[in-house]
């Protein structure tokens, strides 16, 4: 077709060269052929996938270029660069120029947004969000327009949920959340029996979400308006353009069985609080830290740290409900609608959500892994939702958040409707295309993945059958006999001279922390154990993997007439993590 053009009489030789760009810069016109195992993952019938990259580090949000670039942020910047811009050549899906860019010194790891507006990629680390200006080039402009900057108030509470998702409307003005600088805005921050702060004071600027400028640069907080308030935590958020409304998926609370042991079960605990889509219009309050969402109960309950206050809390029905509450601890951390036409038109207007799972779900297994759907029907969004791509973690019963392979993170959509995903464990992409028939595409076709809905990693578990701690406790029970028998005796009862007895142990069922940093950086000193003195030393094992400390503690919390809660993997990095930055603050102290 090309020759032709070039054929013509000479005064159609502009109209020609400009053909051919709108056709390069509009996207490829065919689709590229699918990875015969579907880039590993399980999607419904008609599509199919192609993996565009694999193992560029740890991603987090990505975009797409009208050209079909795909640029990727980072978790963990490289010295290349804190960002990747990839390209394909040769039209077969599969990169094959792929560059770093971008240094912002960035504070934190947790910087999420990856977004194209107005001819601009924005980019966020924790604490600013950045835009570069694109050109028909791979590579953004080197020079970074600061557009916000967080002064970080309330760091004197801490600073947890720093990510800096970003979505724009259609009035020049962009979207961010900045969210809790702690768990439910407690006195003591996650420490169980301690009561919520009335009214919470984090609230005038944190748990919300915040409109700015899309393009005045070096704006501050104090500078934009609070939009919406009463979020804890959100990663995966999106503008609807056809209602011209925001929405957002609000990260719920952590281990309340762990904070609140009186009022919830573990395995409440592993299904509670919801994560919960919410439409979010400007002077919305969604609750927190007031209340929660069950997703059980299909209604907002007042947390237990603010049950002395319920009387001076309006009605939680009165605060803004969600559209779908989606079971705890799935971890929502992307937010896309699909505003185009290459997918049946079952999926024309619907939102899908990327599912990044679970890491506080013990003694159940580990949730979410997936992507997930919710169809456009009737001028709204569904209250029912579908498994759209699974296989992420390689496995079906995820017991330690380690196990799963992939974990997805981000979606994008290019420009001729393929969906793009990107996964934060190795960094591979893959972009999800359709191939079938989309008038006859249906119910039937839905089916297969329907049935995933069954599968460990995204059902509700029952309370007993799929409790895992006898699992992980029998594995603890090797690991106890090789690294702690030898002291302490196969039953657990020490000595008697050297080494105490385990049985009936207040510092085995008490608290979590305690008994971790115990493994983790030994013990010396005098101790009474059941009114006995012990002077010797026990020695560290902070050589144990996480999930090995985490059995072998399980272990002992079922056995010896012990009782308490089992101990996770990510418990025990969240103390390593701790003990780190306690020994450098004490270096830097020294120096």
């Amino acid at each position: 077709m090309l020759s032709i053009l070039f054929h013509k009489p000479r005064g159609n030789l502009l109209f020609s060269i400009l053909f051919i760009l709108i056709l390069t810069q509009c996207g490829p016109r065919h689709l590229p052929p699918g990875d015969p195992d579907l880039g590993g993952l399980q999607v419904p019938n008609g599509f199919e996938v192609v993996v565009v990259a694999d193992s560029v580090g740890k991603a987090r949000h990505l975009a797409v270029k009208n050209n079909g670039d795909v640029y990727v942020k980072l978790r963990y910047p490289q010295p290349e660069g804190e960002n990747i811009a990839l390209r394909d050549t040769d039209g077969d899906g599969k990169a094959d120029i792929i560059k770093y860019w971008g240094d912002y010194g960035a504070k934190g790891n947790y910087g999420t947004a990856m977004r194209i507006h107005k001819g601009y990629i924005y980019v966020s680390t924790a604490g600013e969000v950045y835009r570069h200006k694109l050109s028909r080039k791979l590579m953004p402009s080197e020079t970074a327009e600061l557009l916000l900057i967080d002064d970080y108030k309330n760091a004197e509470h801490g600073y947890e949920h720093i990510a800096k998702p970003i979505t724009f409307d259609d009035q020049g003005h962009m979207y961010v959340p900045f969210g809790s600088p702690g768990d439910v805005c407690q006195i003591d921050n996650r420490r169980p029996g301690s009561p919520g702060q009335f009214p919470c004071p984090e609230l005038e600027w944190h748990g919300g979400v915040w409109q700015f400028s899309d393009s005045k640069p070096n704006q501050l907080q104090k500078d934009g308006k609070r939009y919406a308030t009463g979020i804890r935590s959100i990663v995966g958020m999106d503008w609807n353009h056809q209602e011209r409304t925001l929405y957002a998926l609000q990260h719920g609370r952590d281990n309340m069985h762990r904070t609140s042991p009186d009022h919830f079960s573990p395995r409440q605990s592993a299904l509670l609080p919801s994560e919960e889509l919410l439409r979010v219009d400007e002077g919305s309050d969604a609750g927190w830290p007031y209340v929660y969402y069950d997703q059980m109960k299909e209604q907002k309950l007042i947390n237990p740290e603010y049950l002395n206050e319920a009387d001076a809390i309006r009605d939680p029905s009165t605060f803004t409900q969600p559209i779908i509450g989606f079971p705890g601890h799935f971890a929502p951390n992307d937010l896309l609608f699909y505003d185009a036409d290459q997918f049946p038109e079952y999926y024309r207007h619907g939102a899908f959500v990327a599912f990044h799972g679970s890491t506080i779900r013990a003694p159940y297994p580990q949730a979410g892994y997936f992507i997930g759907f919710i169809p456009w029907q009737d001028g709204k969004l569904s209250t029912t939702w579908d498994v759209f791509a699974d296989g992420f973690a390689g496995v079906d019963t995820i017991i330690n958040t380690s196990d799963a392979d992939h974990r997805p993170m981000g979606l994008a959509l290019g420009p001729d409707g393929s969906l793009y995903i990107s996964e934060s464990e190795k960094g591979k992409i893959w972009r999800v295309m359709f191939k079938g028939d989309k008038e006859t595409f249906g119910a039937d076709d839905l089916v297969a993945m329907e049935k995933h809905k069954l599968l460990p990693h995204i059902k509700t578990p029952d309370e007993v059958l799929d409790n895992l701690d006898p699992v992980r406790a029998k594995a603890g029970a090797g690991l106890y006999n090789t690294y702690c028998g030898a002291c302490h005796l196969a039953d657990g009862q020490g000595d008697g001279t050297r080494y105490p007895s385990l049985h009936n142990s207040a510092r085995v069922s008490g608290d979590n922390d305690t008994l971790i940093n115990i493994l983790l950086q030994g013990l010396q000193g005098q101790i009474i154990v059941h009114g006995q003195a012990f002077d010797g030393v026990m020695p560290s094992f902070d050589y144990l993997e996480n999930e090995q400390i985490a059995q072998i503690l399980t272990y002992l919390r079922q056995s010896f007439g012990n009782e308490g809660p089992s101990i996770n993997a990510g418990e025990v990095q969240r103390a390593r993590r701790r003990l780190s930055r306690q020994a450098q603050r004490a270096q830097e102290e020294d120096i």
